[in-house]
Parts: C-alpha cells; structure tokens; sequence
C-alpha cells in the first residue's frame, strides 16, 4: 500500500513534437525525399556514363592530328 503522504508527481510525462506531426504526413515526406534520392542517383550515373564515353571519344586515335615520323632509311643515314 502506498504511503498516505505521498504528494502527486509534478512532473508532466515529456510530449515530443514528433508525435504532434500526423504520420500520413511524415509517410508522405519520406516517399517523396525517397524517391527523388532515387532520381538523383539515376542522373548521375547518366551523367557520369556520359563523361566516360566523351573521354573515351577524346583519346581514341581518330581524333588525334597525325605525326610525321622520320622513314627508317632517313634514320640510318645519319
């Protein structure tokens, strides 16, 4: 049995704003930000595909200006 003196707790339990926030609205936050996390990433690596593929076109041989190399017969004379 609890003591008769006991005085009631003052103490109001502690509300956390989080909980005021309807949950449909949250669920609706974390869809959309989830989603466009997804997006984002889909770009970048289309992004970065594209970069690859240009740098590849820009040390492919047909772009490079052709060198006059010495012949082998102008070489052995001197």
């Amino acid at each position: 049995m609890p003591p008769a003196n006991e005085q009631p707790s003052t103490n109001l339990p502690s509300h956390l704003d989080l909980f005021t926030i309807p949950q449909s609205f949250l669920l609706q936050i974390g869809t959309a930000s989830i989603l466009l996390l997804l997006i984002t990433g889909k770009t970048t690596v289309r992004a970065l595909e594209s970069i690859g593929e240009a740098s590849e076109e820009l040390f492919r041989g047909d772009r490079l200006p052709i060198l006059d190399f010495p012949e082998e017969r102008e070489t052995n004379q001197t």
